[in-house]
């Protein structure tokens, strides 16, 4: 396989898993791995293995039933794709110790998709998880978003 046909491989994966993630077709998502693994930089969860990949979808679209994103960008790299997107949607279950708060969010985020030759073994994402936090709790500052954290921590413990 050329350079040119293995890019273009690795990119209609990409394509397809990111388009799948909005439809909720998780099977098809999962057929994108051999291995399923994903890594949440922000919060340090690492989700490995099919099982606990489909543990994470169903939590995160309990919290975020509308979730989806929107490429901005995607850019090759010798072993993977990076893509820039918009990650969109409306709390309406609990995120940790935050309860649902029925409002929607918009943050931009990095996703570096890593790939063994054309297969891929893991979906890293970058984020700023206080970006989400403050407009879920009605774009407060940073401070007031920590403060809210922090309270809702406490009074879960």
């Amino acid at each position: 396989m050329t350079q040119d046909q293995l890019r273009a491989r690795r990119e209609t994966i990409v394509r397809e898993h990111m388009a799948d993630e909005i439809d909720h077709a998780w099977d098809k998502v999962l057929a994108t791995f051999p291995h399923p693994h994903y890594e949440i930089i922000a919060t340090g969860a690492v989700h490995d293995g099919r099982p606990d990949v489909e543990r994470y979808y169903a939590t995160s679209r309990q919290t975020f039933p509308d979730q989806r994103n929107t490429l901005l960008s995607l850019r090759h790299i010798d072993d993977g794709i990076v893509v820039e997107f918009i990650l969109e949607g409306t709390q309406k279950g609990p995120l940790g110790p935050l309860p649902a708060t029925g409002r929607p969010f918009a943050c931009q985020m990095t996703a570096f998709f890593l790939f063994d030759g054309e297969t891929l073994v893991c979906e890293r994402i970058y984020s700023d998880t206080l970006t989400i936090v403050r407009q879920l709790l009605g774009d407060l500052t940073p401070m007031e978003a920590l403060s809210a954290l922090v309270e809702a921590a406490k009074a879960k413990a």
